[in-house]
């Protein structure tokens, strides 16, 4: 197999409104355009789940209260995985340029998380009209907006 290489192009960090996404200096011009976006997709590297074994876990368990089966790892957005890279999509609270910073309300990664890219979130490619999903995560909030007042710690098992 080809082996891979990632470099990240900031990290997390705390900001005065929630989280910030810090671009380090000479990805910043990468910024540029991103002015008017009201929401990002931020891939991230799950550096705290990044173990040798927890790279061969396949098997998920039943981390859900209303799955019926054991799931792969692949139906969960779980950071323990082949490839810790998760993908997460923010609001854009502010966006500073030259100082490399992305400000968010929050961002599902803890501080120190390295961020290995970031993409607009536009509606034409990024949204899906109709979703189908199980029925163990059916009754969950249909967008990330009403997200943040569902009960959350009620739907999983650990």
């Amino acid at each position: 197999m080809k082996e891979i290489t990632i470099n990240p192009i900031g990290e997390i960090r705390s900001g005065e409104c929630g989280q910030v996404i810090a671009i380090d200096e000479a990805y910043r011009a990468g910024l540029r355009g991103l002015e008017g976006f009201s929401h990002l997709i931020v891939l991230w590297w799950a550096s705290g789940a990044d173990e040798p074994e927890y790279r061969t876990l396949l098997d998920a368990g039943m981390p859900y209260r209303k799955v019926k089966a054991p799931l792969g790892i692949f139906a969960t957005r779980s950071p323990i995985r082949p490839n810790p890279v998760c993908a997460s999509v923010v609001d854009v609270a502010d966006l500073d340029i030259e100082r490399g910073c992305v400000s968010t309300y929050y961002i599902d990664a803890e501080l120190g998380t390295p961020v290995i890219d970031i993409k607009p979130y536009t509606p034409s490619v990024d949204r899906v009209a109709s979703p189908s999903v199980p029925a163990w995560c059916d009754h969950w909030p249909a967008d990330v907006e009403t997200s943040g007042d569902f009960n959350w710690d009620a739907e999983f098992t650990f």
